[in-house]
């Protein structure tokens, strides 16, 4: 009877506790085996924390899984995940893809997150290739289902990471990139009813589409699509949103990047090959030359662009840059050179191509991108970047946003610790009427 009543107000005391750590479950430690200190303890506490973060994707409450999915997000990012993903791969994957599925805006934009970082955790190989296949599906359920551009710029995100990781043919990237193009640019027909896309969607869907065309050989595309994809990309220049200009100009400057003029002034059918006439030849160059005149003249004009009322000057001076680099590389054939210090060393790109990579992945990895970079395999490959000096200890690196998420007092990592050392006191209090497990559930956190 005694230790019924102990086991009672236990599991009273840890149901009351639940708004405070809502990842957190029953799992028990003995005492001995909790560091509670340095270094080590952190790297224990931050495992306890994901563990519990997975097995809070299986619950009922929404909320319990948003919770749940940005601690496995802040982990993924500011930490190399390797060993945890290998054992955890299916679980994480599928989990994550239900709540896409399913799952709130709020819900879907965070495990869209979880699913580009866990790509980029697990490298190229047959596990990101198996996220690309199946996810392709949830992820265009979801682009149709859905209105929100927040939830929209997550998903193509998404997208754009776990097909430049997991792609491993031509065809499987163009698919993508043909979803993004779709997405911003549909056919019209008249049983086709479409959304006007806001500016950050088309701002985030020319910036995927350009991250994927980093990885194609220009010549996969049909010369009808780069045809449509210049043209396209030239009346976005005519935009008054200064980001979807800017957009623009980047995936025009790599697609002038990946080949001659000669490929864009092959006709939609044969030329390439010759099997068009020297009249249709010549019709196709002198359109896609003209298009390159009049995307010329733009750029020219984007890169003197005087401020309007209420403009920014912060981002006037970036489309300036940006268009002074385009109209440099256009006439002259030079490419901007860049430099990003990572911790002790320097990172290096010369391309529009690594450049568009460059900005791609520090814009998904946010506060995440330096820790990758000294320590993911993958993103070194990528830009050919050799660390001198591995990072050795993660939290040195860490950023302010990590720092509050893994050592505020408020964090779920202290949250975590406090509740393993409550479960401790009250293991004591069990032995002291001989019951030393305590048996406690929660049907929801």
């Amino acid at each position: 009877m005694g230790k019924r009543r102990v086991q009672r107000k236990n599991s009273a005391k840890l149901d009351s506790d639940d708004d405070n750590c809502s990842v957190i479950s029953s799992s028990t430690v003995r005492s001995d085996q909790i560091p509670l200190s340095g270094a080590e303890g952190a790297v224990f506490y931050k495992d306890i924390l994901l563990d519990e973060a997975v097995d809070a994707l299986f619950e009922k409450r929404g909320s319990t899984r948003e919770k749940a999915l940005e601690v496995i997000n802040a982990a993924f990012s500011f930490n190399l995940q390797n060993q945890f993903v290998e054992n955890k791969f299916a679980t994480i994957l599928h989990q994550c893809l239900n709540c896409i599925k399913k799952g709130s805006s709020k819900e879907i934009a965070l495990a869209s997150r979880s699913v580009g970082l866990l790509a980029l955790t697990v490298g190229p190989g047959d596990n990101a290739h198996k996220i690309l296949k199946e996810s392709i599906d949830p992820l265009s359920q979801a682009f149709k289902s859905c209105s929100e551009s927040s939830k929209i710029i997550s998903l193509l995100n998404c997208l754009a990471v776990i097909t430049f990781v997991g792609g491993n043919d031509p065809e499987e990237i163009e698919n993508s990139m043909q979803i993004m193009q779709q997405l911003v640019h549909p056919k019209l027909s008249s049983n086709v009813i479409t959304v006007k896309p806001t500016a950050a969607v088309i701002t985030a869907a020319v910036s995927a589409w350009s991250f994927l065309l980093t990885t194609m050989d220009g010549w996969r595309l049909s010369p009808k699509q780069w045809q449509e994809s210049v043209t396209y990309l030239s009346s976005l220049l005519d935009k008054d949103d200064r980001s979807v200009r800017i957009a623009a100009g980047e995936a025009l400057a790599l697609i002038f990047e990946r080949g001659s003029l000669e490929k864009f002034a092959c006709e939609a059918k044969g030329s390439c090959d010759g099997s068009a006439s020297e009249g249709n030849k010549s019709k196709g160059f002198s359109h896609m030359h003209g298009l390159k005149e009049k995307i010329l003249n733009q750029v020219r004009d984007l890169s003197v662009e005087a401020g309007g009322k209420g403009s920014s000057k912060k981002d006037l001076n970036n489309q300036r840059s940006l268009f002074k680099d385009v109209l440099e590389f256009l006439e002259y054939d030079f490419s901007p050179e860049t430099s990003m210090k990572i911790g002790e060393d320097t990172l290096h790109t010369s391309t529009w191509s690594k450049l568009i990579q460059l900005n791609f992945l520090k814009r998904f990895l946010g506060g995440g991108f330096t820790n990758h970079a000294q320590n993911n395999e993958f993103v070194q490959d990528v830009f050919r970047f050799t660390p001198k000096r591995q990072n050795l200890v993660a939290d040195e690196h860490i950023s302010n946003f990590g720092k509050r998420i893994y050592k505020s007092p408020n964090s779920v990592v202290n949250k975590a610790r406090t509740q393993q050392l409550n479960k401790q006191r009250m293991l004591s209090e069990g032995r002291n009427f001989g019951h030393f497990a305590i048996c406690v559930g929660y049907e929801d956190f």
